[in-house]
């Protein structure tokens, strides 16, 4: 059977999303991204685009509800050389105050795509993993179909960059 992301997801998130990935002009992003934080779950107001403070908050939080979740799986004997490697990425990420967020973005990505390997092993590569990750939990699912809907490497304004990172780790800290 062939599923459709609007089964799921309502049509003004994922056209929302497809603004957010094809326009770089900060308007159309920006609302397209209050909209996505609202498939997330969350309320515009306590998602801020505004304060640095907010952000490092935010990084800190992501941070370290990750690493627990990494630290917390389980995984094979092979994959323990990743799980660490993750936590190395992740410890780094940011932490050079000068490192832009069009620098972190593919980084950042890389980060999530392979925690969501550990987390869920090799059906993370297949075809209907989306659909998958929708059925167990809604929340989530939404959440993955956001990031695989990113491009692996982009050459966004820096504003732009900073929106699909905040809007990844917003998700995951606060999930």
């Amino acid at each position: 059977m062939v599923w459709s992301i609007e089964e799921f997801i309502d049509k003004k998130t994922v056209d929302a999303l497809s603004v957010f990935v094809t326009s770089n002009d900060e308007k159309d992003f920006s609302g397209a991204t209050d909209i996505i934080v609202q498939a997330f779950g969350f309320d515009n107001r306590s998602f801020s685009r505004n304060s640095a403070n907010d952000d490092a908050k935010l990084t800190v939080s992501f941070k370290n509800n990750l690493a627990l979740l990494i630290q917390k799986t389980w995984v094979e004997k092979t994959d323990i050389e990743l799980k660490e490697r993750i936590l190395y990425q992740l410890e780094q990420f940011r932490v050079d105050s000068a490192q832009t967020w069009k620098a972190s973005y593919a980084p950042f990505l890389d980060i999530l795509y392979n925690a969501v390997y550990l987390m869920f092993g090799e059906q993370v590569h297949t075809d209907d993993f989306n659909e998958y990750a929708l059925r167990i939990d809604p929340e989530f699912g939404t959440y993955w179909w956001y990031v695989g809907s990113l491009p692996r490497s982009a050459d966004w304004p820096e504003m732009k960059c900073r929106d699909a990172i905040l809007l990844g780790m917003y998700f995951l800290a606060n999930y």
